[in-house]
């Protein structure tokens, strides 16, 4: 354990601490504590909420209230700065795979194949596999329909349903790169990617066993919830031939779950061929070695997804160039307009 904790923070500067370990933990206690209060009781934003946790932990670790003020502006702009690009095309791809219909060919297909038996199994495969492109924020809202309507189908509780979906979507949000959080571990201590990415899944995997099916098997005994009715039908409003209104069935186009896959796979598979290459591949002057340098870079990976994911999904789904582009901008928060 030692020596792969040594790999993964190879050439990080360690930093002398600022007061012992029991004051250390306390401020950080605080500064959690804090943090829930702010967003619980007062029902302050979480972003102000993190500023003045953060502060807190300073603080209280004794630290001079200018040096706090410095560390965290540099750390913020540090973290924005690696970070944040990664989320923007993050959210860009996700929105591409919400818009085209893809995320519900992986869920269609994986659930239609599943006996009831193994239908927790299969949705905490379908939260495993939305969760790996995906924010938890983004999978969450594209999976509660789909554990209504397969609760409701299926005549199983909707905790053994649901937990197993949430406990894949939570876990590759949590573990797995290129999500923000292991990303901003990975900047911070210098780690290298295709060993997290390798040991994320290999942490995930149990993770979503025992806190999905398993536990979702025996918390369908304890609490039992009623499926609501809403998620039935996908019906739009339109107008009949008499000028009044008419529900339809809208029936969309969808790209196939093959070319869905690989749009969602493709850019954990460059990161992880990074990862290989670097291991087989000793001369950094080789062409393979040089190409996977630049493809295999998180950034890189997600633009190549988002690019291919134009085609293979916006494409796939027979959406036009405008809409592919509005799917797009839709994805970010809209620019500020210039007085």
């Amino acid at each position: 354990m030692t020596s792969a904790l040594t790999h993964l923070a190879a050439g990080t500067e360690l930093v002398e601490p600022v007061a012992g370990g029991a004051q250390l933990v306390l401020a950080a206690l605080a500064g959690i504590a804090l943090i829930v209060l702010l967003i619980t009781i007062v029902k302050l934003h979480p972003f102000l909420a993190l500023i003045f946790g953060a502060l807190t932990v300073g603080i209280a670790a004794g630290e001079n209230i200018s040096d706090v003020l410095a560390s965290f502006t540099s750390g913020f702009g540090s973290t924005a700065a690696s970070v944040g690009i990664l989320i923007a095309l993050g959210a860009m791809f996700a929105k591409l795979l919400a818009d085209s219909g893809g995320a519900d060919e992986i869920v269609d297909t994986i659930v239609g194949h599943a006996s009831p038996r193994a239908l927790p199994w299969a949705m905490a495969l379908v939260g495993a596999i939305i969760g790996l492109p995906m924010f938890f924020e983004i999978g969450l809202v594209l999976l509660m329909p789909v554990i209504y309507l397969v609760a409701r189908r299926s005549q199983l509780s909707l905790i053994t349903v649901g937990i197993p979906a949430l406990a894949g979507l939570s876990a590759m949000h949590g573990f797995v790169p290129p999500h923000p959080g292991p990303v901003a571990a990975i900047s911070l201590l210098n780690a290298d990617l295709g060993v997290t990415l390798a040991l994320g899944v290999l942490v995930a995997i149990p993770t979503i066993v025992v806190a999905g099916p398993l536990f979702g098997k025996l918390a369908g005994r304890w609490v039992v919830l009623e499926v609501p009715d809403r998620f039935d039908a996908s019906e739009t409003t339109g107008v009949d031939s008499d000028g009044g209104t008419a529900a339809t069935t809208v029936t969309k186009t969808r790209p196939t779950f093959a070319i869905t896959m690989f749009s969602v796979l493709l850019p954990v598979a460059l990161m992880m061929g990074k990862a290989l290459v670097d291991i087989f591949v000793d001369d950094k002057t080789h062409l393979l070695r040089q190409t996977f340098d630049i493809v295999g870079q998180p950034l890189m990976a997600l633009l190549i997804a988002v690019v291919v994911g134009m085609f293979t999904l916006g494409r796939g789904a027979n959406m036009s160039r405008d809409q592919i582009v509005k799917c797009i901008e839709s994805s970010l928060p809209p620019w500020p307009a210039s007085s």
